[in-house]
């Protein structure tokens, strides 16, 4: 079978074995879409769940999400009202009753995963875990958006405050950007170069810049970071490749980058993906290694 073959195959399995197709998930008389939506409404805990960000968390469109949260207050489990300091934003609560209601799904998922262990051997137990702990890895690898900003948007500017500040803690010496060789939001922009950001559901998780300045035969990989709550799922690794194929674009024969000795991951990942220590290039003060790779 084919790739695509062998995913649905997966997910018909799957939908059904774990009750997705019925209307009564769980015996609790609403489809699994309605419970899974009252699960996460309860865990963003007491102060609810914005509107918003439940629609970029579960990928929903508005008309669904309403239709279901009517749905949900129609029986009493759910509270939609306006924000305390923001009248404009929506949040959604749950109710004395939608809080005992998501105590009843815990129970029944928890009943729902035994019947699916419990019936294997230990051996077949654990390759079962293990094999579903890479699928949510790869899953949510796959659930990454890394898309071309802007510099200046609220989403690049997050990004790179969180690259410096951590920077900020890794580094023997400490770091301060205004002793490090400065970018401009301008070299970061076409014609001369790029900056994209990795989102997961909405949130930021990584981030990368290339900029290539005129008769260059190179250009530089800059601002390379993922979240800590983005890594393990291969996402560095692909903001290289993204950065290299926007280097690329901007007529690039190779791709350069540094970094400093304490980034040892980094270091790791850029020797795994062809790239090889040259002198040094810019001048960086807070750089202890610098690589290039050809871009054939």
């Amino acid at each position: 079978m084919d790739g695509i073959t062998r995913v649905r195959e997966f997910n018909r399995t799957v939908t059904e074995r774990i009750g997705a197709l019925d209307d009564h998930y769980l015996a609790r008389g609403r489809p699994l879409g309605q419970s899974r939506l009252l699960w996460e409404i309860g865990a963003a805990g007491p102060e609810g769940a914005e509107l918003r960000d439940l629609r970029e968390r579960l990928g929903l469109d508005s008309g669904y999400l309403s239709r279901q949260l009517r749905a949900l207050e129609a029986d009493g489990l759910v509270r939609v009202e306006p924000a305390a300091d923001d009248s404009r934003v929506r949040v959604v609560r749950l109710t004395e009753l939608g809080r005992a209601e998501r105590a009843e799904l815990d129970r029944g998922s928890d009943d729902l995963a035994r019947g699916i262990l419990d019936p294997l051997t230990d051996r077949q137990r654990t390759r079962l875990l293990d094999a579903m702990d890479e699928v949510r890895r790869l899953m949510t690898a796959s659930a990454v958006e890394v898309r071309v900003v802007d510099p200046a948007e609220p989403a690049a500017r997050a990004s790179i405050d969180a690259y410096f500040a951590e920077l900020a803690t890794r580094f023997d010496v400490g770091f301060d950007p205004g002793q490090s060789r400065l970018t401009s939001d301008d070299e970061f922009r076409e014609p001369q170069g790029a900056f994209l950001v990795a989102f997961l559901h909405g949130t930021v998780v990584g981030c990368v810049g290339v900029k290539r300045r005129d008769g260059d035969e190179y250009a530089e990989i800059k601002r390379l970071w993922v979240s800590p709550d983005a890594r393990g799922i291969g996402l560095g690794a692909r903001l290289l490749r993204e950065a290299e194929a926007a280097a690329r674009r901007l007529g690039a024969a190779s791709a350069r980058l540094d970094t400093n000795r304490t980034l040892t991951e980094a270091i790791a990942l850029y020797r795994a993906n062809g790239y090889v220590e040259i002198d040094d290039f810019n001048g960086e003060r807070y750089a202890d290694f610098w690589f290039e790779k050809p871009l054939d």
